[in-house]
């Protein structure tokens, strides 16, 4: 890996589709278009490589159609990867693809407790001095604490309430300058208290423009590669000095994921 060079882990949608409904987002009887899911999954690869990125790529398996979203696979920091354990059964056969994956190209695998929920980067993201930790659909609260004491991080939970959003990468991205931008009404009062208290420069993404998920977004130094159809959010990002990358995402928003969701960082940060 070159100096500065980011690493990211990517998962090619060659299983991908909509054979299970686990949030509400997901329709079997809309199902996703395999081909121009393909077409925007290479265009997500292609920006990436052009800012300079490692992209790696896991092997798709056959009956795991969600692996694509490879945030969900685990929290890297360091050289120690995290593998998430699923709710749902249906992601739960991901787990040991990843986590033999990251073991094979010398990461340290350290596992949560069995009983403990946790979804990766999808529900924990670093933002300044604090690692972010949504909670209620996907993870549950007490993994938190279980990462923070195998990490030596600050944790801070944050609880979702809108089922739309039930990872915290699908409503709230912190920026390398210290601020983040976010859905406010995703989170319950105290979520949005804890977020205002450790994160002072906020910009808060409009109703119609989250349904975009324009929150999912992969941040590359001052690049931003996010799902097109937040033109105000752009705008204001664009103000603050960032190169934005639109990239059109319907076909993954159909399972209730977008750029974020399709990316992995190889670590999302080298210590807490």
């Amino acid at each position: 890996m070159s100096d500065g060079m980011r690493e990211l882990l990517l998962c090619p949608p060659d299983y991908y589709g909509i054979e299970y409904e686990i949030n509400p987002w997901m329709s079997v009887a809309r199902g996703a278009q395999a081909a121009v899911a393909q077409r925007q999954w290479k265009q997500l690869h292609a920006t990436l490589s052009e800012l300079h990125c490692e992209v790696h790529l896991i092997p798709p398996q056959p009956r795991l159609p969600d692996m694509v979203f490879t945030a969900n696979a685990g929290l890297t920091v360091g050289r120690k990867f995290i593998p998430s354990n699923f709710r749902h059964k249906e992601r739960a056969g991901e787990q040991l693809f990843f986590s033999n994956w990251m073991e094979e190209r010398g990461y340290e695998v350290h596992w949560l407790p069995d009983n403990l929920y946790f979804e990766g980067e999808g529900d924990a993201l670093f933002g300044g001095d604090a690692l972010f930790c949504g909670y209620k659909f996907r993870s549950d609260i007490q993994s938190h604490r279980a990462l923070a004491d195998m990490l030596g991080c600050l944790a801070i939970s944050v609880e979702l309430v809108d089922p739309r959003f039930y990872h915290l990468d699908t409503c709230f991205c912190p920026l390398p300058d210290g601020g983040a931008f976010w859905f406010p009404s995703a989170f319950d009062e105290y979520g949005q208290r804890a977020i205002r208290e450790h994160v002072t420069d906020l910009i808060d993404v409009l109703p119609e423009e989250s349904m975009h998920f324009s929150c999912n977004a992969v941040i590359i130094e001052r690049d931003i590669v996010l799902p097109e159809g937040a033109p105000k959010l752009v705008t204001q990002l664009q103000d603050r000095g960032y190169r934005c990358h639109e990239l059109p995402m319907s076909e993954f928003i159909k399972a209730g994921g977008a750029c974020k969701c399709l990316t992995m960082f190889m670590p999302q940060r080298e210590k807490c």
